[in-house]
């Protein structure tokens, strides 16, 4: 088995995509109030317990989603191939594996979730000053993945580019005036 294909294979895109970027955006919403002028700075233990609450939600959400989704398969191809008795699928070796590809894909969303949330906050422990340069960072972030996530759907990338940037600035602003941490 190929590691490098397991966690950074098409089959993980979905997650890779939606643990980076939620771990970004759910850094600047809950931290942003530390990377704003005029605010107590950034620490590290602060940091790190933020990005690893955003990992736990992180592997929780995204677990539970990709189990769902693997299990209604089974019982989509239970109902085409006109089962009578409901769960056979499921109960078998067909199970275990969605539960193990569940498993493989909330660990791999859980990790970037992580380290999409400790990027920005990370930068604003090492770089405190000028304030603002974590959340430049983080949005310079969404925009290269944007620009990455465009090419590799064959999407118009300053739409892809605009559209996260967006919506990590609405985040961050938030996070700034609700100074939730």
């Amino acid at each position: 088995m190929n590691v490098w294909r397991t966690v950074f294979g098409r089959s993980r895109r979905l997650d890779l995509v939606a643990g980076f970027t939620d771990g970004i955006l759910t850094a600047l919403v809950l931290g942003a109030g530390h990377l704003a002028p005029h605010h107590e700075p950034m620490q590290l233990s602060l940091a790190l317990r933020v990005s690893l609450a955003a990992a736990i939600s992180g592997l929780f959400i995204f677990g539970v989603a990709h189990y769902a989704e693997l299990r209604s398969e089974l019982v989509e191809a239970e109902r085409q191939l006109n089962l009578t008795e409901h769960g056979r699928f499921a109960a078998s070796h067909l199970g275990r594996a969605a539960s193990i590809e569940a498993a493989t894909g909330a660990l791999v969303a859980c990790t970037a979730t992580f380290a999409g949330a400790m990027m920005p906050l990370a930068i604003a422990v090492f770089i405190p000053e000028p304030r603002w340069i974590s959340i430049g960072c983080a949005l310079a972030a969404l925009a290269l993945f944007g620009y990455l996530l465009a090419r590799t759907v064959h999407g118009r990338p300053v739409r892809w580019m605009v559209a996260l940037v967006t919506g990590g600035a609405v985040l961050a602003y938030i996070g700034m005036k609700m100074n939730i941490v």
